[in-house]
């Protein structure tokens, strides 16, 4: 049998192709008998560690340098594997149950397998090259690739060459390079993932030369990726994220809708816009001051991070009286200190800015005037731009918004406390949001921290970062493109990635791209209109009809509260999208590989934005895994086909799984009017489905690991049909510090052809109210979560 399994995996490793070095010989092989290789060649040291059955980590060390133990990404620690390690003249086997690495001696050769299927390998590994160094791989003809953080080039990225360095991209439309977001990662359709662990800027050319080659490039750093491997691609997003960190669920009040501008000039102009809201009666939880709450103009004052009274003169009061109506405060920040600002000397003489060569700040022009960075990698400039946001969560203000991360001019020369400009760049944006993030823990630790950030890198999402997707253009062209953004760095673990709806650059007054953006805003994960003022973003300001329609999306978004904080849920436990392509339900079709125009809202809405001025019609695919609902009119459309479907001027084509519940709130003007045992309940029945299990997760809203802690309930929800009748039952988990209470549900069955002849919850008959025009049957019922109950209805 020994034999046989070596025979298989030298088969494998020629399969993948040649050497991977022609010059790199063998020489010994050590196994420390838990989860580590160590493997001798001539010029270095290789060194494999397996993680768990799904990821596998590989590192170089060239003769002659130590390794660089320290990651900016990777959290997890080892939970050793069942080991499979062999070893005979010509390959060495490192095999978990899962995930294998089979390395051939002679010529020297590392693959890569899953459950004995190839994965993937090294074609000449790591090699010097005339700006750097870099790592090479063999990749098969067929791959289609995705990865390399937000950019707009389609969803097959593979022929491109992809600059790994964080740069804003002011107005871009449909094509786009390079963006605030630059992640060392390649996701292959094969299923799987590499992560290349390591901050300092590079490239990541995915065939660019059209060789069947992936090669990652850089300046300096760590030579070390991981190979994550999985079932399903869940799973991979899943294992990636165990690698890296979840991302913290973030307070309830963070999918309501957001008032914002470039920018609220003063208090008043605030106090007003709220009250607009609140008059229109538009739903709205949050609102966020530009950065003119620290001055008078945009030029000559960043930096001064202090309330400006002569514009702000009780901010104080104003933030308590905006909580006071449900509605949080959020302030921008950015990392720069203008030499004419109030805080310049401040932080010189505290020595909180980066360097230059000889020990003075290092000063630079941009835009906004001469200027210094602050040097996060300096404790003492961790601690002081710490307590600005300290002294701002004590005013009151409930969120951080940093700006211009990435960071936007970051000259070569600068240096920080621990690296250069270049070797820092990628992740400023990165330890920025865990700066804020550790000082929330440490200072308010039962805060769920708001972190709104324009830049980061792989892993940022354990952070708790919020990222969008820049300055798009306000067009339909920057409208076209998010769709694609959203779903290509939801798949590297930031799932929260959204835009500014209604789009940013440019005074563009078009009040159909407006609604149509904020339609697809309902099923994107942070509900946030933001612009340029000269024309507004928010709904109260714009012609009657916009503002209609608007309020008419913003409302659908508060009813689906419940729906969309279950799916936030789901990503925090598994890294699961919010956001999800369409592959997802069927792995083989390679024609949804490259489809960004229709996606999965959650695991249960199909949904299709419109991305273009006057459509009638729009095609859509509808996934062969289910059976689909229009969502508004209740049309049963069957999976596996394309269809043309009739365009709404008040909707977007939004599509419901047969089988699904899907619970939705009572009408709110605010998150925090929510309330959780009061809501509707809606099961669209389909006779293929005979059993589904949908849940609702439920907490306060706002405690810091509330499901840790045990401040919670789950309630599931199970279908059973049987043709002539249904068996609903429901049943709840609740956490150990979380009390069960009574239910007020209104259950509305969809689909339903006749009145039912009787229905009876927990034993007795209840009355129901039957609409044979919407083929609807509505239950109210009252369920104390202490017991599982049964709804049964009999059909016929």
């Amino acid at each position: 049998m020994k034999t046989l399994k070596l025979f298989f995996i030298t088969c494998i490793c020629w399969q993948f192709s040649m050497a991977q070095n022609a010059n790199r010989t063998f020489q010994s092989v050590s196994f420390d008998g838990k989860n580590i290789v160590t493997i001798q060649v001539n010029d270095g040291v290789y060194l494999l560690k397996a993680y768990d059955s799904n990821i596998i980590e590989t590192t170089f060390i060239p003769k002659g340098e130590e390794e660089i133990e320290t990651s900016h990404a990777v959290v997890m620690q080892p939970t050793v594997p069942r080991i499979v390690y062999e070893e005979n003249a010509q390959t060495i086997i490192f095999r978990t149950t899962g995930i294998a690495a089979n390395i051939t001696k002679s010529p020297f050769q590392i693959s890569y397998t899953y459950k004995f299927k190839p994965v993937i390998s090294e074609k000449n590994g790591y090699q010097k090259i005339p700006d750097g160094e870099a790592i090479q791989f063999n990749l098969t003809e067929d791959e289609i690739l995705f990865g390399g953080g937000a950019r707009v080039l389609g969803m097959n990225r593979r022929g491109n060459r992809l600059k790994l360095y964080n740069r804003a991209h002011y107005g871009y439309e449909t094509h786009s390079e390079l963006m605030n977001f630059t992640l060392p990662i390649v996701i292959s359709s094969n299923k799987y993932m590499i992560h290349f662990d390591n901050a300092p800027i590079g490239y990541l050319d995915l065939d660019s030369k059209k060789d069947n080659t992936l090669s990652y490039e850089t300046i300096s750093g760590r030579k070390t990726y991981q190979i994550i491997t999985g079932d399903s691609w869940v799973d991979v997003i899943d294992n990636y994220t165990d690698l890296t960190g979840k991302q913290p669920l973030p307070p309830r009040w963070a999918f309501g809708n957001f008032s914002s501008r470039f920018g609220y000039h003063s208090q008043a102009e605030t106090e007003a816009t709220i009250k607009a809201f609140k008059d229109e009666k538009i739903p709205v939880d949050a609102v966020i001051l530009d950065l003119y709450w620290f001055g008078k103009d945009i030029l000559g004052t960043m930096g001064n991070l202090q309330v400006y009274k002569d514009s702000f003169p009780d901010a104080k009061q104003m933030i308590k009286d905006f909580n006071d109506q449900g509605v949080k405060t959020i302030f921008i920040t950015e990392p720069f200190v203008l030499t004419t600002s109030n805080r310049w000397n401040e932080a010189v003489n505290k020595n909180v800015l980066a360097l230059d060569s000889i020990g003075n700040p290092y000063k630079f022009d941009f835009y906004f005037g001469n200027t210094g960075l602050i040097d996060i990698y300096n404790p003492k400039g961790e601690e002081w731009f710490w307590s600005i946001y300290k002294e701002l969560a004590e005013l009151g203000v409930a969120g951080v918004w940093g700006d211009l991360g990435e960071p936007e001019v970051h000259p070569e020369k600068l240096l920080h406390h621990t690296g250069t400009a270049n070797e820092k760049h990628n992740i400023y944006g990165h330890d920025w949001a865990r700066l804020v993030y550790e000082g929330y823990a440490k200072d308010f630790p039962n805060v769920r921290p708001f972190i709104l950030m324009r830049a980061g890198y792989s892993g940022s999402q354990r952070y708790g970062l919020i990222p969008w997707s820049g300055d798009v253009n306000r067009t339909w062209g920057g409208l076209q493109s998010q769709t694609e953004i959203a779903l290509q760095m939801a798949m590297q673990g930031l799932g929260y990635m959204h835009s500014d709806l209604g789009g940013f650059a440019g005074a563009n007054l078009n009040d159909n791209l407006y609604i149509r953006w904020l339609q697809y805003g309902v099923f994107q994960p942070i509900y946030r209109p933001h612009a340029q003022e000269e024309v507004p973003s928010e709904p109260v300001f714009r012609s009657a009809r916009a503002k209609k329609l608007a309020k008419e999306a913003i409302e659908l978004r508060y009813k689906l509260l419940p729906y969309n904080y279950t799916a936030a849920f789901e990503n925090n436990q598994k890294g699961t999208p919010l956001m999800r392509p369409l592959f997802f339900e069927e792995e083989n079709n390679r024609r949804l590989y490259t489809n960004s125009s229709t996606y999965l809202w959650g695991n249960d809405f199909l949904v299709t934005p419109i991305v273009k001025d006057s459509v009638q019609t729009k095609k859509v695919y509808f996934p062969d895994t289910a059976v689909w609902f229009d969502f508004y009119s209740g049309e049963k459309i069957d999976g596996g086909q394309t269809k043309e479907v009739r365009v709404r001027e008040n909707t977007i084509p939004t599509y419901v799984r047969g089988g699904a519940f899907i619970p939705m709130a009572k009408p709110i003007q605010t998150t925090a009017n929510y309330d959780q045992n009061r809501f509707d309940l809606h099961y669209y029945h389909d006779g293929s489905v005979r059993e589904h299990i949908s849940q609702l997760y439920n907490d306060d809203g706002e405690t810091k690991n509330a499901y840790e802690k045990g401040n919670y309930e789950l309630l599931s929800f199970r279908s059973d049909y049987r043709t002539t009748h249904f068996h609903f039952y429901f049943s709840a988990e609740n956490g150990n510090n979380f009390s069960p209470n009574t239910k007020e549900i209104k259950v509305i069955l969809h689909n339903i052809d006749t009145k039912p002849k009787k229905i009876k919850f927990a034993k007795r008959r209840v009355d129901f109210e039957w609409n044979p025009l919407e083929r609807t049957v509505t239950i109210p019922i009252k369920w104390n979560t202490k017991k599982t109950k049964e709804l049964f209805v009999k059909l016929y």
